[in-house]
């Protein structure tokens, strides 16, 4: 099981143009991965002055080409002559302006598979050619203006985040549609033309802030949703403070103060058995229960036929019980340090995890012992913590963990090291007359996948499979771990295009079905930590000798490519949040938040799931060679925080724009209020001299005060005023739109079609939702390829509704199916709603 494999994408040949976040780190991904990378910067380097270019150009060849020469123009062209992947980040129609036609490029190599990261979608007429910068992309997308329930009661709109989320989903869906690209291109000899806009990437990855479920049951309301209205409806001004918002949080999914001073965070809402543990490792559950707090058997009958009032294990809790096992957590924590909580936590298997500072667990023995954290020997900054791979195959993960250092090179030693890989290649493809023509079918047609994942992470991988012609199966256990919140509420996007069959697993008689399932499918995908697999079966050799050449892939929270002292703990996207500083950064570092967006993480792990299955199936294809696949959540806040997580000698202080009150990041990246509304500037300080030239801007080279001066400067007329003028000289600006506002513009009746013609922002509207409920949407729109289709999937249908047709075509006959309904071997439902009221 764990011979030597070669890097999974050695052979693979890239040429990087991208500057900034997203290109680069794409480009980063591949490298990581194998492929040999040449990146090119203009003359003057990269447009991002920051340490973070040693983490983005890691294991590239790096030098500056001015395309605007003639000869500088042909140097760039005999390099992507050489290549197999091409990837620009600029606005649309600069490379073409620049002399890189991609069209031309691929309509004299067709097997070339070209990838393009605008900030807005080229088919924006409206946004295609605003200077799109990571805030902007984010102020007009509705991230800075929803913020969560947190912000909203506190009277904070809009608020700001410097995580620049816009290109980390951005940069895990592209390296993703690249290396399935290169799959389809091994079949049929043919590339692809890749457009992956980082507005659309970042509302994918919203997509749970955007979802609207009509007439939703009120028993998914949490108490602050309640307090939001109740302050509404009687014109209350939303004024709670930091403290006083805690009380309306439930008691499993907050923070409590320890004996050391620091915080402690709780993730144990909605599942069968953490917050039962969470309470016994406090010692106040047989106490809790002789107070009268109900334990309901079936969470997913209607409220009104529960013995109990509520019930342990559902969320959220009502205030009354919220309230009396707040009060007695907040005590018990006070006993113990955070570092003492995070031990009984973890070897307890209970979601929750101590606060800390990003640069706490760069430099934590965890982060480093299981890989997440690398050193590299930078050239600038010598030996440098970086991030660890997003994604790997177990098989040749510790081939990962030496990166080389980013190299400049001249240009012959760029030529020769492409050339020089591509003379060694074999190629198996179709060639010249034998290459396919634009291929009518998608680049996943044909695989099947066998889910076993859960929450939401997991589930998303599988999705997104769904929308290249990929078949899921979503096998779930008969009865339900997770209460209709998560269990059911989650899976209106994870569950979209898959068919679903509950089958008890633990029976002699449902492990059958469970290896039947095995052998019919060519990937097994789970979320789960690694102790687990032997268990269940789903160790390597048990996989193999039920189904040889089956690929796997695993996600889970704190897994790295090594093991580490926290390896098999369990968690979720706020307990990574929590400890690697996300909380900290937002909220202040005294008064930790959760980052608003529900799924902050858990989305790009998905996509970051999606990428490595890519991998391994590009792998076995290429050398046979059947492997595991892998990311975690703990990877991938690496990438969501690639401007802050690296640590090195001499490193500047840890100082980024935090906190509450934080509304930019310096005073000529940061919001403004306009005489009628806001506006958010993104200017670099080498452009005082174009925001001089803006009228009423006059004089701002002369400032002593930026800030004071630009604030009194945007009163002084409208924001619309304001963006246009900034627009016309060149200069990065936005007013900040809702989610709302944009669903409200760009939503449509569901029609079948993927939106990606629609611009930068498509929502579907589905008035028969299987759920019986109206439901809005955004589209799986991000990735857009040229020439491969994209399949628009069906909305999620419900748990176990597929249980018969399953069991059918694995050869079960209807009496046999009949007896394991009965016998409760297998399951056609778990409430006899679809979303339990």
């Amino acid at each position: 099981m764990k011979q030597t494999h070669s890097l999974p994408l050695s052979g693979v040949r890239v040429v990087d143009f991208g500057q900034q976040i997203a290109g680069p780190a794409v480009a980063m991904i591949l490298a990581d991965l194998g492929a040999t990378v040449v990146h090119i910067d203009p003359p003057a380097g990269p447009q991002w002055d920051h340490p973070a270019n040693a983490i983005l150009n890691r294991n590239k060849s790096c030098l500056r080409l001015d395309l605007k020469q003639a000869s500088e123009l042909t140097r760039a062209l005999a390099l992507i002559e050489q290549a197999d992947v091409v990837i620009e980040s600029f606005r649309p129609g600069v490379m073409k302006r620049l002399g890189i036609d991609f069209e031309q490029l691929r309509a004299a190599r067709p097997e070339l598979v070209t990838l393009s990261l605008p900030g807005f979608a080229s088919n924006d007429q409206l946004r295609r050619e605003w200077k799109a910068t990571e805030a902007v992309v984010a102020a007009t997308s509705g991230a800075f203006t929803d913020m969560g329930f947190n912000r909203v009661l506190m009277g904070l709109n809009p608020s700001f985040s410097p995580l620049p989320l816009g290109s980390a989903y951005a940069t895990t869906l592209a390296a993703s549609s690249v290396v399935m690209a290169l799959l389809a291109r091994e079949k049929s000899g043919r590339g692809d033309a890749i457009e992956v806009p980082i507005a659309a990437a970042l509302m994918e990855g919203l997509s749970y802030n955007s979802i609207v479920i009509e007439g939703m049951p009120e028993r998914y309301k949490t108490m602050r949703e309640e307090e939001i209205e109740r302050r509404r409806a009687a014109n209350r001004p939303m004024d709670v403070s930091y403290e006083d918002l805690q009380e309306y949080l439930d008691p499993f999914y907050r923070t409590y103060e320890c004996a050391d001073g620091r915080m402690f965070y709780v993730v144990c809402p909605s599942h069968r058995h953490h917050a039962k543990r969470c309470l016994k490792a406090l010692g106040l559950y047989e106490q809790l229960v002789a107070d009268g707090l109900p334990d309901v058997e079936d969470l997913f009958l209607p409220i009104a036929e529960w013995s109990g009032e509520t019930s342990i294990g559902v969320y959220p809790l009502p205030k009354k019980w919220a309230d009396i096992i707040s009060a007695r957590m907040k005590n018990v924590f006070l006993t113990k340090t955070s570092t003492e909580w995070g031990r009984i936590f973890g070897e307890g298997q209970i979601p929750g995890a101590p606060h800390r500072t990003t640069q706490e667990w760069v430099n934590d023995e965890h982060t480093n012992a299981a890989g997440l954290i690398v050193e590299v020997q930078d050239p600038e900054f010598g030996s440098m913590k970086q991030p660890g791979p997003i994604a790997w195959l177990e098989e040749c993960a510790e081939q990962m963990l030496s990166p080389r250092p980013r190299a400049n090179v001249s240009f012959e030693q760029a030529l020769a090291e492409l050339t020089l890989v591509a003379q060694r290649e074999v190629i198996t493809r179709p060639q010249g007359a034998e290459i396919a023509p634009a291929r009518q079918s998608g680049w996943l047609d044909g695989l099947k996948v066998l889910d076993l994942t859960n929450v939401i992470a997991g589930p998303h991988s599988t999705a997104f499979l769904g929308r290249f012609g990929a078949e899921v199966i979503k096998l779930d256990p008969v009865t339900p771990f997770y209460d209709p919140l998560i269990g059911t509420l989650f899976s209106f996007q994870t569950g979209m295009g898959k068919k679903s069959v509950l089958v008890d697993i633990t029976t002699p008689e449902g492990r059958e079905v469970f290896n039947r399932l095995v052998r019919s499918v060519d990937m097994v995908v789970i979320n789960a930590p690694e102790r687990q697999m032997r268990p269940l079966g789903l160790d390597h050799d048990s996989l193999q000798a039920i189904n040889p050449g089956v690929l796997f892939c695993r996600l889970d929270c704190l897994g790295g490519p090594r093991r580490g002292p926290k390896t098999d703990y369990i968690g979720y996207d706020d307990i990574i949040q929590a400890n690697s500083g996300i909380m900290s950064r937002f909220g202040g570092p005294s008064t930790p938040e959760e980052h608003a967006h529900l799924g902050t993480l858990d989305v790009n792990c998905g996509f970051a799931g999606g990428l490595g299955m890519a991998v391994a199936l590009y792998h076995k294809l290429k050398t046979g060679a059947v492997s595991r696949a892998r990311t975690s959540l703990s990877a991938i806040t690496n990438l969501a925080q690639v401007s802050f997580a690296f640590d090195y000698q001499g490193r500047a202080p840890f100082d980024e724009a935090s906190g509450r009150q934080a509304l930019g990041n310096h005073p000529l990246s940061h919001f403004y209020q306009a005489s009628d509304g806001w506006v958010y500037l993104d200017a670099g300080w080498s452009e005082l001299d174009k925001l001089a030239a803006v009228e009423g801007l006059a004089g701002i080279e002369k400032a002593t005060d930026l800030g004071l001066f630009l604030t009194e400067a945007f009163r002084a007329a409208s924001a619309d005023y304001w963006v246009k003028m900034l627009h016309e000289a060149d200069i990065a600006a936005a007013r900040p739109l809702s989610i709302e506002e944009l669903r409200e513009a760009y939503s449509r009746q569901a029609d079948g079609r993927v939106g990606t013609d629609r611009g930068s922002y498509a929502f579907s509207v589905y008035d028969n939702h299987p759920s019986g409920h109206k439901v809005t949407q955004i589209d799986h729109y991000s990735i857009r390829p040229a020439e491969a289709p994209l399949v628009a999937l069906t909305p999620t249908e419900q748990f176990g509704h597929s249980t018969r047709t399953i069991l059918a075509g694995l050869g079960y006959s209807a009496e046999q199916i009949d007896d394991m309904l009965a016998a409760r071997i297998a399951g056609e439902f778990w409430g006899r709603e679809y979303l339990p009221s």
